[in-house]
């Protein structure tokens, strides 16, 4: 599997190789030591997640202030622009963002470290989105970063407006937001 730090270097796009043929395709998705190795710690998951949106649905941008999540993100079927917004005040990348591309065609998967906001919008007819945390859901302790702030300026490569949940049409500009240390 290929691990590759994106340009906010905690955030890491991983490459599994594929072995296909006429009938069908074959990777390993999870390797618990190459993860670690490539990522420069031990992390353990907690609790997996699945959910299927529609084309335009953007979900996100979200984090938890405490019980802080890292996940591990990858699409099963469709395809996805998945980001991650570096919330950590003490970090050189403060309210930057980082995107990438996942699809059931690539096969990719992101790593998105505790202290990032992180959300996609799905690009297909519809997309099944699958995700390991290394915390539990905690909804008293989530929040929501606007997916439009100006200051954080995510080039989303969805023309329309998004679909947005009640939650995520109110959340808060990076200037508002509750950050990490």
């Amino acid at each position: 599997m290929k691990a590759t730090p994106l340009a906010i270097a905690d955030v890491v796009l991983f490459e599994p190789r594929v072995f296909g043929d006429d009938r069908g395709f074959f990777y390993e998705s999870f390797n618990q030591k190459v993860f670690e190795d490539a990522i420069g710690r031990p992390v353990t998951f907690v609790q997996d997640n699945h959910s299927r949106s529609a084309k335009g649905v953007l979900r996100g941008l979200h984090y938890q202030i405490k019980q802080a999540q890292g996940k591990l993100v990858r699409v099963t079927l469709g395809e996805v622009f998945d980001v991650a917004v570096d919330l950590r005040k003490s970090s050189p990348t403060f309210g930057r963002w980082v995107g990438a591309h996942l699809s059931a065609a690539n096969h990719h998967q992101l790593w998105i470290p505790e202290g990032f906001a992180h959300g996609f919008v799905v690009l297909s007819e519809s997309a099944e989105f699958l995700y390991k945390t290394t915390d539990y859901w905690a909804p008293e302790h989530e929040r929501s970063l606007a997916w439009n702030d100006p200051s954080v300026a995510i080039e989303w490569p969805h023309d329309a407006l998004p679909i947005l949940s009640a939650k995520d049409a109110v959340a808060v500009s990076l200037k508002d937001a509750e950050v990490f240390a």
